[in-house]
């Protein structure tokens, strides 16, 4: 299955002028920023295991590649012990340059989700079948709400409050439940969440909301994207609006004194969309050797 998946996505990107990118897994600071890092020695200084591939994949579309994508392990030290986390997983990226918003992302990966079902569904017939797993199929345009109007609806349709901008695991099902019910649909792209929910690369939209979106399948977030800050002196702003040391990320932030197109992207997270493909439990289930909390062999 995730064979097919990360086939699936490299095929189409391909055809839409993408060029595969390998980045390194270990820096020196991590593109989300926050705590949850792996921090190890590197020759006697202070090194991470990459969250992303974040700040290497917008320094390509600014170096002239424009579209680029990557398949790789990425790492996440949350002490979350649940159904759906793990601490080393297979994040599939990409991002694309000359982009009016982030639209054009949501957009793009409806399309390719499309592809990856069609083939999944085309090639793996045969254990789909003994897996009693039926791979839904996308009609027309997943629908798109923004975050606060699901926020109302949470609300007023099932009496959840107090969820502080952000859905909890419990209002992600619920949500999904109303996408199914009322939309007919498995998937629904969620969009404008709020800047401080966001990491200072994110497109503000006003003073409270971003240029971003999650998907959510049947009930989980698969995939978080949106439009990226492209303007130096915006970005430096956003970094100190966030509380952050602008001379922290020079080596990224420097790149965008040449002069960055308008761009925009996403990370899909391969475990959690196989595992809600093949109505798997726990994501352990979609992963060959998982990695979270208490397992390190073998």
């Amino acid at each position: 299955m995730q064979e097919g998946v990360c086939r699936g996505f490299r095929e189409f990107l391909y055809s839409r002028g993408f060029t595969e990118v390998h980045t390194p897994k270990i820096g020196a600071k991590g593109a989300e920023g926050g705590s949850n890092l792996f921090k190890l020695s590197y020759f006697h200084k202070p090194a991470v295991l990459e969250q992303s591939p974040q700040f290497y994949k917008q320094m390509m579309v600014g170096a002239g590649f424009e579209r680029v994508f990557e398949i790789a392990h990425v790492y996440r030290a949350e002490q979350h012990n649940t159904n759906r986390h793990l601490n080393e997983y297979i994040s599939m990226d990409f991002e694309m340059g000359f982009i009016e918003d982030e639209r054009e992302v949501m957009d793009m990966e409806e399309r390719l989700l499309k592809y990856i079902l069609s083939k999944v569904k085309e090639e793996g017939n045969k254990y789909l079948d003994i897996l009693e797993v039926k791979i839904p199929e996308i009609r027309g345009e997943i629908p798109r709400m923004k975050l606060k109007d699901a926020l109302d609806i949470l609300e007023k349709e099932y009496g959840k409050e107090n969820l502080d901008g952000d859905l909890d695991p419990e209002g992600e099902k619920l949500i999904y439940r109303y996408a199914k019910e009322r939309l007919n649909s498995d998937f629904i792209f969620l969009t404008h969440y709020p800047r401080k929910k966001r990491p200072m690369y994110t497109m503000p939209c006003g003073e409270l909301e971003t240029y971003s979106f999650d998907l959510l399948f049947r009930g989980v977030e698969i995939t978080t994207g949106g439009q990226r800050i492209h303007n130096y002196n915006e970005l430096i702003k956003n970094i100190e609006y966030k509380g952050l040391n602008t001379e922290n990320y020079s080596s990224y932030t420097c790149v965008f004194k040449q002069g960055m197109p308008t761009h925009g992207g996403l990370a899909i997270g391969l475990e959690r969309l196989t595992a809600q493909l093949l109505g798997l439990e726990n994501v352990r289930e979609a992963s060959l050797i998982p990695r979270d909390r208490t397992r390190l062999t073998p």
